[in-house]
């Protein structure tokens, strides 16, 4: 239930850009907006937005498939109320944590713009293999399940850094899955914490 009404907020947000009723450029994440104007929004509000129609359904069709495997855990541990609470808080976290990096490192750089709620669902991605590890996951053109707990070997692809062109007059836009390598230990602290919780 928690996963759809993100994917509602995430997705109307959105579109609300790509057709023009909202300005991207004010929800971006631009380290030096945040940094130099204190404009601590921008620390959230990039993940509600996207680079463009293939981003937004990766992300929510990710989202879709994996979230209410950990909203069941979380339910199942905590209770249905203190689960989804957690399952927000985790969304939420990981979306400031994912770009903590690159708030120091391009503090200094009015150019360096990021979007899209890739960190977030990486976190839930991940949490989800570590309470389902042997869970098949399909992946494009390949018609077979892999095990869930070979995703932290995958090879770039999916979770490395793309560039891509300039979008609706936002210079040097990149969509990140940021901070892979904190991602999992970000979903491990989760899953260490909800077993010692629940038993």
């Amino acid at each position: 239930m928690i996963t759809l009404i993100i994917i509602l907020i995430t997705a109307g947000v959105s579109i609300l850009c790509f057709n023009g009723t909202l300005d991207i450029r004010s929800w971006v994440f631009n380290a030096y907006q945040v940094w130099h104007r204190k404009q601590w929004h921008r620390m959230l509000s990039y993940g509600l937005v996207h680079g463009g129609w293939g981003h937004l359904v990766f992300n929510m069709l990710t989202l879709y498939f994996f979230g209410p495997v950990v909203e069941q855990y979380f339910a199942a541990a905590f209770g249905a109320t203190a689960g989804a609470i957690l399952f927000v808080v985790l969304y939420v976290s990981a979306i400031a944590v994912s770009t903590a990096g690159d708030l120091v490192k391009y503090r200094d750089d009015n150019q360096y713009n990021a979007l899209g709620a890739s960190g977030a669902v990486s976190a839930i991605l991940f949490a989800s293999i570590l309470f389902e590890p042997k869970m098949g996951i399909y992946i494009f053109m390949i018609p077979i399940p892999v095990p869930g707990y070979t995703a932290g070997t995958w090879p770039g692809g999916i979770w490395t850094t793309s560039a891509t062109p300039p979008i609706s007059g936002v210079p040097s836009m990149a969509w990140y899955s940021r901070c892979s390598a904190s991602r999992p230990s970000w979903a491990t602290s989760w899953h260490s914490w909800a077993s010692r919780t629940a038993s």
